[in-house]
């Protein structure tokens, strides 16, 4: 019997060694497939740089996390002013930087790299300010440079954050320096940065007023607390504007236009008052006395960006709002305008409704299916513990 036994449990080892070896190849192959699907991604690439249609999406290399990173799972993505002039080929990406479009994201943790702290878990719902990269399924972003989902928020409406909001609380606070009772001119104000800064302005105390495009664009940023303005199609917009400081003209001025406004700006900033410069819309050259200006009213202009700003600069930026203003979206106080959202393959139409100016507020990318979804408030309070640490 024990003969039997062993002859049987012989015939069933070399059976199994046969199916094994006989299967190598085929187990090969599924392991091959697992890795190609962890190591690639979709996301949107141009050959070469120009209008919307350069863009498409294809397939692309998953990025790693490095030292002090982590990978997020991309849920949602924004649309910015700078992603189409990196499309043109005019603002390529810092040192370093993914190659990739894209300022901010919404999304989940997908893995914490070496050197992180525990302020971040993997499945962490969070949004990101980037220095490229957010157009894809997956991109990496330093730690310090990620925030907690607001409670209550879907991916898309958190999508909407980052860059607009940290553009905005950077003029008025880091570079500004606003006070309580400052009168603050606000360009492109129905944009996701002009409403944003409408926005922080009253949470400043101070007095908001915009320049727009249109009556419709300036109702949404009246009713976000601006006490008024002018639409830029109605003409030259300076005596509009004064009116609303009494004539005392605004100390400070928050311009994205640049060249073509010079003029009125000039006239529009009050004796010591200050005029910060971060965009060229309106172009970059000007043809006139505007040191004469500047020195009689003792203005002083700043030009600023936040893409190249250093990592240090950019972790005291974030943890300074995540501690005075993320707060307020959960809490109703600070709102986020979405104009539209459109799919990741309809990414060039997204760039063409930007560049046709018809977007109030921001414009969504959705990269993933659930990113209107909320995450479980649970899950967010055990995380805002961990960040509050």
């Amino acid at each position: 019997m024990a003969c039997l036994w062993r002859t049987a449990a012989a015939s069933f080892s070399f059976c199994v060694l046969v199916l094994l070896v006989c299967c190598a190849g085929s187990c090969e192959g599924v392991l091959n497939m697992a890795d190609g699907a962890a190591t690639t991604m979709r996301a949107v690439v141009q050959t070469e740089t120009g209008g919307p249609q350069t863009m498409s999406v294809g397939s692309v290399s998953r990025p790693k996390p490095g030292q002090g990173e982590v990978l997020i799972k991309v849920m949602a993505t924004a649309v910015n002013r700078a992603d189409t002039l990196q499309r043109q080929g005019w603002y390529p990406p810092p040192a370093g930087s993914s190659e990739i479009i894209g300022l901010e994201a919404s999304g989940v943790v997908e893995i914490v790299g070496e050197g992180c702290s525990s302020k971040f878990k993997v499945g962490d719902p969070v949004i990101a300010l980037l220095a490229g990269g957010g157009y894809a399924e997956y991109c990496t972003v330093p730690e310090g440079q990620l925030m907690p989902l607001p409670s209550g928020f879907s991916f898309v409406e958190g999508a909407a954050i980052p860059e607009g909001w940290l553009t905005a609380y950077q003029l008025l606070h880091f570079v500004g320096s606003v006070k309580k009772g400052d009168y603050v001119l606000i360009h492109a104000g129905a944009s996701g940065v002009g409403l944003a800064a409408v926005q922080l302005t009253v949470a400043a105390g101070a007095i908001p007023v915009v320049t727009v495009g249109s009556p419709e664009k300036l109702a949404s940023a009246v009713a976000l607390g601006a006490v008024g303005g002018a639409n830029r199609h109605e003409g030259p917009w300076i005596d509009t504007a004064l009116k609303f400081t009494d004539g005392k003209g605004f100390n400070l001025v928050l311009d994205c236009v640049a060249g073509s406004y010079w003029e009125q700006n000039a006239q529009a900033v009050a004796l010591d008052g200050t005029w910060v410069l971060y965009a060229l819309m309106g172009g970059a050259d000007i043809d006139g006395p505007l040191f004469r200006t500047l020195l009689k009213k003792r203005v002083t202009l700043v030009g600023t960006t936040l893409r190249t700003r250093s990592l240090d600069y950019k972790r005291r930026l974030i943890s300074q709002f995540t501690q005075t203003s993320l707060p307020k979206f959960s809490s109703g106080q600070f709102k986020v305008s979405i104009a539209k959202v459109f799919p990741l393959d309809q990414v060039a139409d997204s760039h063409t409704f930007l560049e046709e100016n018809k977007n109030t507020g921001k414009i969504i990318l959705q990269v993933h299916d659930g990113a209107q979804d909320k995450p479980q408030p649970q899950q967010q309070q055990q995380q805002q513990q961990r960040v509050d640490l």
